[in-house]
């Protein structure tokens, strides 16, 4: 199979299909989301055939034993940007928003930040540190740039990485010990955090259009049936 057609996992359209009406609309590709249970239903082209080219191509990583993609470079995905050119990246603005305390700088230019209180909803600890704090991509930019973010430009790379819904300031160690896994192959520590979780991980999936595989929804699924229909 022609590698071309990875670009073709950037659209979004999962494993479960299903030719029943649903309420709500479609979208572009003709399918929706099950806000219930997280699952994504085919109901027209062209959804159908990106799905069957989709299951194609992950037969084919897993008979090769590859991931989609193996050339992810972290420097082509800008990240800890100065958008708005205050000194202050998106680190140190996501420190900011998320700190339940005003917090402190390492230095008058109010650049760096030293301490606040931040809740870590990955184990449930408090820190007061700033140094003892990862920003953790939610979906990691390792596992977009393999399900569909390869093909993106530079710039929504770079939108991507810094999506203040996909940062959060959590432990160095729960980040590094999640790395650049999915839902079924890593969870929070803190099951009491494994909805939240798992609904902002489909945010982010759905808002880039980021293929989901069958495990990767099936380990969704199963979490999304124990949740409430809001909320944590």
């Amino acid at each position: 199979m022609p590698h071309r057609l990875l670009i073709l996992l950037a659209s979004f359209c999962l494993y479960s299909a299903s030719a029943q009406a649903h309420p709500g609309g479609l979208d572009a590709q003709g399918g929706h989301v099950d806000r219930q249970t997280g699952q994504y239903h085919c109901h027209r082209e062209p959804c159908f055939s990106i799905h069957k080219k989709q299951q194609a191509a992950e037969q084919e990583a897993a008979q090769q034993h590859r991931p989609f993609s193996r050339l992810y470079d972290r420097t082509l995905w800008p990240h800890w940007v100065d958008a708005d050119g205050d000194c202050q990246d998106s680190r140190a603005e996501t420190l900011i928003r998320q700190s339940q305390q005003a917090v402190t700088f390492t230095h008058a230019d109010h650049c760096v930040v030293a301490t606040g209180r931040w809740h870590d909803p990955y184990t449930g600890q408090w820190f007061e540190n700033a140094g003892a704090l990862d920003i953790d991509h939610v979906v990691p930019l390792r596992h977009a740039h393999g399900h569909g973010g390869d093909r993106w430009r530079r710039a929504k790379r770079q939108r991507f990485a810094n999506d203040p819904d996909n940062l959060l300031a959590v432990s160095a160690s729960a980040n590094r010990s999640k790395g650049a896994s999915s839902p079924d192959q890593w969870m929070p520590p803190n099951r009491a955090y494994w909805c939240a979780y798992v609904r902002r991980w489909l945010l982010i999936k759905h808002r880039y259009q980021l293929m989901i595989t069958p495990v990767e929804q099936q380990a969704i699924g199963r979490v999304l049936r124990h949740c409430p229909t809001s909320g944590q």
